[in-house]
């Protein structure tokens, strides 16, 4: 009975923690889309409360929509996101599979130069890249921004890809290459569909700092047709006076994309999650 008593009370204090850590972490979300429908004068008089009829305004999303060219923002944000993101999954599936499947010289050394960019961010090299990019001609451009955050997301994707791909049964492939399979059906056909909640996994790490990122478009696409959502939003913040209203309408716009990518794959990401803490 006490030993009951005791995993009902752990049981208990772990919910408690992890509903409080949720509540803590979608305030900010909670705030910013609650204000974004609020009139100036109501969100520095009630920042907390939700709208009310007398204090509810649509003159953010009016002025973002109508102030810059809000919409191409958004897709070239799109655009950004989903291309880094199908190329990290592909180049990092690729790399995972060549580490995890094969043996040779330089293996393990390999595997640790690419968990080197884990630990080191990328922006300590933003001047050689900028240089790199204007020798290519490629700033103001999208491009630049998908070959960064590539680069940027291929190191994580590798290396919680590998540790999925090691657990893939060696007599599902050996199977495979009796039955006269060439080394890419394998991968396309037999590996991929079993590791596809760690893909989703890497989906949603690799999506959040991209969609988010405000340093390498104001690096390398600051031009007006080049701005993504998160350096558009800035036209809107001044150096004396901030349109409020206009700012958390915009960011509220920009969490849609994020919220939309956790329900679709909330499921596969949360069964990545447990099976890489099982291991």
């Amino acid at each position: 009975m006490s030993k009951a008593r005791t995993s009902f009370a752990r049981t208990g204090a772990v919910h408690v923690a992890l509903i409080a850590y949720t509540l803590v972490a979608l305030f900010p979300v909670f705030l910013t889309i609650a204000n974004s429908f609020k009139s100036r004068n109501a969100i520095f008089r009630e920042p907390l409360a939700f709208p009310t009829p007398e204090s509810f305004s649509l003159i953010g999303y009016e002025t973002v929509l109508k102030q810059g060219d809000f919409i191409g923002y958004f897709q070239n944000s799109v655009v950004v996101t989903v291309v880094s993101i199908a190329l990290v999954l592909l180049f990092g599936a690729m790399a995972a599979f060549a580490l995890s499947e094969y043996r040779f010289r330089g293996n393990t050394l390999m595997g640790l130069y690419l968990a080197l960019g884990i630990m080191i961010p990328i922006r300590l090299g933003t001047v050689a890249i900028l240089q790199g990019m204007v020798a290519a001609n490629l700033v103001n451009t999208l491009t630049a921004l998908i070959l960064v955050y590539t680069a940027q997301g291929l190191p994580l994707a590798v290396f919680i890809l590998s540790e999925f791909m090691r657990t893939v049964s060696d007599d599902l492939k050996n199977a495979g290459r009796v039955d006269g399979l060439s080394e890419y059906a394998i991968f396309f056909r037999l590996v991929l569909p079993l590791v596809r909640p760690a893909m989703a996994t890497v989906a949603v790490f690799t999506m959040i700092p991209i969609w988010n990122d405000l340093w390498f478009p104001l690096i390398l696409a600051p031009a007006e047709t080049t701005k993504t959502v998160t350096l558009g939003s800035q036209i809107f913040i001044g150096q004396f006076v901030t349109n409020w209203n206009a700012v958390l309408s915009a960011l509220s716009l920009a969490i849609f994309p994020v919220l939309v990518l956790y329900v679709i794959f909330s499921r596969q990401l949360i069964r990545g999650i447990t099976a890489g803490a099982v291991k």
